[in-house]
């Protein structure tokens, strides 16, 4: 247990009104959460990505990990005493924990950031009837799963566990530089066994890996590109 590391993914939606403020004081909202975020960066695992465009009801996304809740908790209490976090809603908000999968070798229990530019984030549910069946009956639908994952080289799998730490079972995470890979891979996977025991795997949250301070400059009109030109 001593090992294991809480994952936290928190969705932030921005009032419009905010843009309307003066510049300067902007500036100075930006530098507060910039800090909050730099603060808890250190000795902790903290990234950044932008869903300016590619969602209408989040505009930023902010996944903290750390060895247990009480850092969690703290970081976003000071998150919130930032001027930006208080032109903010938080519509999503997911808990999990890193645990090594029962149907997979691969070691999935350490922490190890997302390098990818795109992440797409959803939680997830089985069905009661998933849990019924003998283990190795899932273990074989599993197995086909993973075979077929493990065809698109190029998208890397990341799962933390929920079970009684908020209403998902899973928080699902790929990564990758091809969105459409990622799309013909889901849309390979809605054909197999293991997809008739989904009960939930939605929102679906398209995300651009950016700094904070590049995240923080879309939501006051810089695209990413722009900032990485």
């Amino acid at each position: 247990m001593a090992a294991r590391h809480f994952v936290k993914y928190t969705f932030l939606l921005l009032d419009p009104a905010w843009r309307r403020l003066d510049a300067e004081l902007r500036e100075e909202h930006k530098r507060e959460f910039a800090a909050a975020c730099e603060d808890f960066a250190d000795g902790h695992q903290l990234q950044s990505f932008s869903l300016v465009g590619t969602r209408g009801d989040a505009d930023l996304l902010l996944i903290a990990e750390t060895e247990n809740l009480d850092r969690i908790h703290e970081f976003h209490v000071v998150l919130a005493q930032s001027g930006l976090a208080k032109w903010c809603a938080q519509p999503y908000s997911f808990l999990g924990m890193r645990k090594s999968s029962e149907y997979s070798d691969e070691l999935r229990s350490v922490a190890r950031p997302f390098s990818a530019k795109y992440l797409f984030v959803y939680p997830f549910v089985k069905t009661r009837a998933w849990y019924r069946l003998p283990a190795d009956e899932r273990q074989r639908i599993m197995t086909e799963h993973i075979r077929i994952g493990r065809e698109y080289p190029n998208i890397d799998l990341n799962t933390s566990y929920s079970f009684g730490l908020d209403d998902q079972e899973f928080v699902v995470a790929f990564e990758t530089d091809d969105p459409g890979s990622f799309l013909d891979l889901v849309q390979r996977l809605r054909t197999t066994e293991s997809s008739l025991f989904t009960k939930r795997d939605t929102p679906t949250f398209t995300c651009i890996n950016t700094s904070v301070e590049r995240a923080l400059s879309a939501l006051d009109g810089v695209p990413v590109a722009a900032e990485l030109a």
